[in-house]
């Protein structure tokens, strides 16, 4: 039976909400995105994590805001990094570790109202995957 889940637009669509920019555990950043949104705010990429991050163990990840939003997130404007915005961001939802765990989607289902529920594994995965190589050849050029 052929599965009437074929593409990412499929199992997800942006609604805006800004619900993915909320609470700590947060987005983590790599010294490449550092690199980038240094550059876009016109910050110091070499005081950046200490003006702009918090730490995760070894990992920075970016500082929420006093609303417990990302601190580059507004809610009239977004995302204020949008171009430049970490890897993470760029990723979600569809991120690597759901290839391994499928069933965190129906739990990041439920704070993304984007995201549709009960996706088949094997589609979540095979959608998953060809979205994260998608990303990252945009990412390696």
């Amino acid at each position: 039976m052929d599965s009437k889940y074929k593409t990412a637009k499929d199992i997800f669509e942006c609604r805006l909400c800004g619900e993915c920019c909320k609470g700590f555990g947060g987005t983590y950043v790599t010294d490449q995105d550092i690199i980038k949104i240094a550059s876009f705010i016109n910050a110091d990429p070499e005081t950046f994590v200490e003006t702009h991050c918090d730490m995760s163990g070894s990992r920075p990840v970016l500082t929420l805001g006093p609303n417990g939003s990302c601190v580059f997130f507004d809610k009239e404007k977004q995302c204020t990094i949008h171009p430049v915005k970490p890897y993470m961001c760029r990723a979600w939802p569809y991120i690597k570790t759901i290839i391994k765990n499928p069933e965190n989607w129906n739990a990041m289902a439920g704070a993304c109202p984007g995201m549709k529920k009960n996706i088949p594994n094997k589609d979540l995965i095979r959608i998953i995957v060809h979205e994260s190589q998608l990303l990252d050849g945009v990412m390696n050029r």
